[in-house]
């Protein structure tokens, strides 16, 4: 004997939601480890173009410093949810911003 599960429109559209939410992170973790490695290979290629050709001024390490900070602020900004400008403290403020609207309603 087979069962039917009823779907209400809410159902449909909490599922809805949460795969927009789960494709949306998926969006950004990929991301984040295409410029990750995109970094390590750049980074590694200009390194060895420098040490082959004047290992006395390691210059590849001003880009390894430069492209290094924003990788780690796309870390940050992918993986630090409880950060200060985390998920956490978007969903408050989302809240904050639907309950001040409710408030001000005539």
């Amino acid at each position: 004997m087979y069962t039917t599960t009823e779907t209400t429109p809410e159902r449909v559209d909490d599922q809805s939601d949460a795969y927009q939410r789960a494709r949306r992170r998926v969006g950004q973790l990929r991301g984040f480890y295409s410029n990750l490695f995109s970094y390590l290979v750049v980074i590694t290629f200009l390194a060895a173009v420098n040490l082959i050709t004047d290992s006395h001024y390691l210059w590849f390490l001003w880009a390894a410093l430069g492209w290094g900070v924003g990788v780690a602020l796309h870390a940050y900004s992918t993986f630090a949810h409880r950060g200060i400008l985390g998920q956490e403290w978007e969903e408050r403020k989302i809240r904050e911003i639907m309950e001040r609207e409710r408030s001000h309603r005539p």
